[in-house]
């Protein structure tokens, strides 16, 4: 559907409806010693009408050298910057002439960009060359490109970027296999995207093919790992074209980064980011993979046309990972994935509230930075609705309706209102009574979850569940049967023992399991904050070491809002915080800043 009717987007200062981008041209050096991109970005233009007289993008903290227009060789265009906002950054406002049909902006970043993160080499796996990657999700493309910041403006593009001669360039699009002696590299997208897919990664880097369209990258220390880690690639993308159709990216590769990375995943097309805190070596953490592998039809192929509609992107994306994961490693292992989201889930609608909007699935986000809504609501209770829709439907139906969803709308937008206009006309009409029975407004226009929801349960869950309650009548924990358990009963294990448990209780179970020296981050995300709680100290340093090296927000700040419970846990907090921010993607500064207080310089 066309994207002027969809709703307007309240975060970027853009008017597609004007006038709208629709190829870009890119041309950047990347400078470490400076921590800045410099170059250029021409845009090609679509307008409505002749008309139309200004082209307004998106730019946040951009050093604007010169804008011309018809391209880099063009006649310079009169500009203006709007008044900044601390979350929206400024309108770029520029003058077109009616015969205008590019623009092209010279610029430079600035070091302290909220999307780019520069690594020293001390913070790589190698810990021998720097490194930098983006993170442009929700709304951070701005702070490294002049753009049409909205996920309901798509365009092509092709980009030259040259870099240190001894790193390797690589971004959400078509990429080198091999370094370029001179640092030269180019590159191609020729779907079109959003500004928040894309994605820029330099470093020490190296390629390993795990089948003809499937591969991964990583420093050269990690890939082997990586490379065994993700040795079902294929079969994930096999999986996932069963369910829902042809995977149109072309390749589907990985990109390992190093550990500051704020996400589990991000989807950038064609080339996954990835934390490397899913490396845990059996291969049990993967889910995550699926689950940037499904944004490949979820988000990226439909998209979210704003942030208020950020659940028709993930809430459709968990769904569909869990059946990938089912139809990999059958349904007992999927019922696994669903009792730990739902969990996830109650424990989001508990800290926000019963009737808070935030847990609408149909957010109200303007005025506020859209990050706010990246929470478990988008993502749990966006799969609880399909998971309920599936109940009611049953399966076949379902997966029919999806599998035609993703293939008419797609590379195009969509918003709440529209689709559940859609979801009427091509399934709850087709059946009387079935809207009433689903309670559709009331998910998605309602505060927590509807009552009648099927409820979720895992057999292997079960036989863990009876393992807490014998280890609590008496068991001792070197007798609780244990050996087949896989991190997600581990996960599942700890977040159901009492909260408070004493220091020589979790000694006992310490001294069975070695949790404290597990090299598994879900794992010691389960378990710091228990021994936060007791105060546990054989616990104290593997937590500090933790948190300076783990960036990824979801572990973070649960931790640090444990931390600050505890007697003397403020100054505690504050202090780690400080030796732990400079390796902070601004994605997880931006909310442990707001929650533990910025450290003084």
């Amino acid at each position: 559907m066309p994207d002027q009717l969809l709703a307007a987007d309240p975060h970027s200062h853009a008017r597609p409806a004007e006038v709208s981008v629709h190829h870009l041209a890119l041309d950047l050096t990347v400078d470490f010693q400076l921590r800045q991109l410099r170059g250029s970005a021409t845009w090609q233009l679509t307008r409505s009408t002749s008309s139309a007289e200004h082209l307004l993008l998106d730019v946040r903290g951009l050093h604007l050298e010169a804008v011309l227009l018809d391209g880099p060789d063009g006649a310079p265009a009169e500009f203006e910057l709007g008044p900044d906002d601390a979350v929206l950054g400024q309108a770029l406002r520029i003058s077109l002439r009616p015969d205008t049909t590019a623009v092209c902006i010279r610029y430079r970043t600035a070091p302290d960009a909220a999307a780019l993160q520069w690594l020293s080499p001390e913070q790589t796996a190698g810990r021998q060359q720097p490194f930098l990657f983006t993170q442009s999700q929700a709304i951070l493309a701005r702070t490294w490109l002049p753009c049409q910041d909205s996920p309901g403006v798509r365009f092509t593009y092709e980009a030259r970027v040259t870099v240190p001669p001894h790193l390797l360039a690589l971004m959400s699009a078509e990429n080198p296999q091999q370094l370029d002696p001179g640092g030269h590299y180019q590159f191609h997208m020729r779907q079109p995207i959003p500004a928040y897919l894309m994605a820029l990664a330099v470093g020490d880097v190296q390629f390993q093919a795990l089948s003809a369209r499937t591969g991964v990258y990583a420093e050269p220390v990690t890939l082997p790992g990586a490379a065994r880690e993700f040795e079902d690639l294929e079969k994930m993308v096999a999986a996932a074209e069963d369910l829902y159709g042809p995977y149109r990216w072309e390749r589907y590769d990985l990109l390992v980064l190093p550990p500051s990375f704020p996400f589990g995943g991000m989807e950038n097309p064609r080339l996954t980011f990835v934390t490397p805190t899913i490396l845990a070596g059996d291969r049990s953490l993967t889910s995550l993979v699926a689950h940037e592998l499904a944004h490949s039809w979820s988000g990226n192929l439909v998209t979210n046309a704003t942030w208020n509609d950020f659940w028709l992107n993930e809430g459709f994306t968990v769904y569909f990972e869990r059946r990938i994961m089912e139809q990999l490693y059958g349904r007992p292992y999927a019922d696994m994935l669903q009792v730990l989201g739902n969990t996830s889930l109650h424990h989001t609608l508990q800290e926000l509230g019963p009737d808070s909007p935030d847990t609408h699935l149909h957010l109200n986000l303007a005025g506020r930075d859209p990050d706010e809504g990246l929470n478990d609501i988008a993502y749990e209770k966006g799969d609880y609705l399909l998971l309920t829709l599936e109940n009611l439907v049953g399966r076949p139906t379902l997966d029919t309706f999806i599998k035609e969803y993703f293939a008419r709308h797609s590379f195009q937008s969509m918003d709440t209102a529209s689709f559940v206009q859609y979801l009427r006309r091509e399934l709850l009409d087709q059946h009387p009574g079935l809207e009433e029975k689903l309670q559709l407004e009331a998910w998605i226009y309602g505060p927590g979850i509807p009552a009648g929801a099927p409820p979720v349960f895992s057999e292997r869950f079960a036989a863990v569940d009876a393992a807490v309650q014998s280890w609590q009548r008496g068991t001792p924990a070197t007798q609780l049967a244990t050996g087949s358990w896989s991190s997600h009963e581990w996960v599942h294990f700890l977040q159901h023992l009492p909260r408070q448990l004493s220091s020589e209780q979790l000694a006992e179970l310490d001294d069975a399991f070695g949790l404290t020296r597990s090299g598994n981050s879900e794992i010691l995300a389960a378990w710091f904050p228990l021994t936060v709680a007791a105060g546990y100290a054989p616990a104290d340093e593997a937590l500090h070491q933790f948190l300076r090296h783990v960036g990824r927000r979801k572990f973070l700040t649960p931790l640090y809002r444990i931390l600050l419970t505890t007697p003397g846990g403020p100054e505690r907090a504050l202090q780690l915080y400080a030796l732990a921010r400079p390796n902070y993607h601004a994605v997880a500064t931006s909310t442990l800043d707001a929650l533990v207080g910025r450290p003084p310089h």
